[in-house]
């Protein structure tokens, strides 16, 4: 087809990227994944992607994938690491590594779209969500480390057209961590962090890749960031209510104090010593779990961009409950 729109989509094989990638093609785009040799490609089976597996440190061969390129999503990145030079790498010198690719290619990009997140931020404080306003705050090396990365990205918004889009906690079909929760509330238990109530935003995966969308195509984005996020604002009270009658499942309902959180993490943190993989839940991790409040106000995304949050709560958790019963992931 001529004059064919192409997107490269960094960390296409992942949860978002997949889903990403799915969007992009309902739409007609040709897509090419730049993913790492590694990588495991089962999302993106039978589907008409092009799959370059030169990784993001190979600036000669990512020029190659670029070229030509109108619109790049940069998803990849590292939300857990061993050590704190492990989040840098993954998240801010890959970021450098494909804007220096693009540099030779710019007159073919309309928009290059960098996913951060909410933590680049920090938390907010009672009955005030952050916002693009608010001085970033993050708390942990994962949250500085995406601070870090939106900072070298606009380094290069006078060459090459750039938005960032700061999201917030992902669930949907195909997800693996927030999947946690769901299979240990269908064995019949749900946990939460602290003896008081936290307010939380989550965003079903479909709307998000949908604000992803938007913030490449805008006319008015370049240079920008958002928050991307559910436009309502939750509690796991809500959250336990909603999934209890989801799966039809009255779980036991525990507590756990934060001290008890901080002793797990630490333990984890240091069993994790002897292991080449990272722990999933450590100190900092922990740190991130016992804030009161992780809410953000999408109403820049809503005015500039269109954004909306399609799909409720409800709706979203019977979409992934079902489709992991599908897949045999919940009995």
């Amino acid at each position: 087809m001529e004059n064919q729109i192409t997107a490269v989509v960094t960390g296409a094989n992942g949860f978002v990227g997949s889903h990403l990638v799915d969007l992009l093609l309902e739409k007609g785009i040709k897509v090419r994944s730049l993913v790492r040799k590694s990588s495991n490609l089962k999302w993106l089976k039978d589907k008409d992607v092009e799959v370059f597996d030169c990784g993001l440190f190979n600036v000669g061969e990512m020029k190659k994938v670029v070229k030509g390129a109108n619109y790049i999503f940069h998803i990849a990145g590292a939300v857990k690491s061993k050590k704190p030079e492990g989040y840098y790498k993954a998240n801010v010198d890959t970021t450098i590594n494909l804007l220096n690719a693009c540099l030779d290619t710019k007159d073919s990009i309309k928009k290059i779209v960098i996913v951060s997140s909410l933590t680049a931020c920090g938390p907010a404080t009672e009955g005030k969500p952050v916002n693009e306003e608010t001085e970033p705050h993050p708390i942990t090396t994962y949250g500085r480390s995406k601070l870090a990365q939106e900072k070298a990205a606009l380094n290069y918004k006078n060459d090459l057209p750039i938005t960032i889009c700061r999201a917030h906690a992902v669930y949907g079909e195909r997800d693996t961590e927030i999947f946690i929760f769901f299979q240990t509330f269908n064995k019949g238990l749900m946990t939460t962090i602290g003896m008081k109530d936290k307010q939380v935003g989550l965003i079903h995966v479909k709307d998000l890749v949908d604000g992803l969308y938007l913030a490449a195509v805008s006319e008015i984005s370049k240079g920008q960031i958002y928050f991307l996020s559910s436009e309502e604002i939750y509690n796991w009270k809500m959250i336990g209510d909603i999934t209890s009658k989801v799966l039809k499942k009255k779980p036991l309902k525990v507590k756990v104090p934060h001290f008890i959180v901080y002793t797990v993490a630490a333990i984890a943190q240091i069993f994790s010593m002897f292991s080449k993989k990272a722990a999933t839940l450590n100190i900092e991790k922990a740190r991130d779990l016992v804030q009161p409040y992780w809410t953000c106000d999408v109403s820049k995304a809503v005015k500039q961009l269109g954004f909306r949050q399609n799909i409720s709560l409800e709706e979203g958790i019977k979409r992934t409950c079902d489709w992991y019963k599908q897949m045999g992931w919940l009995k």
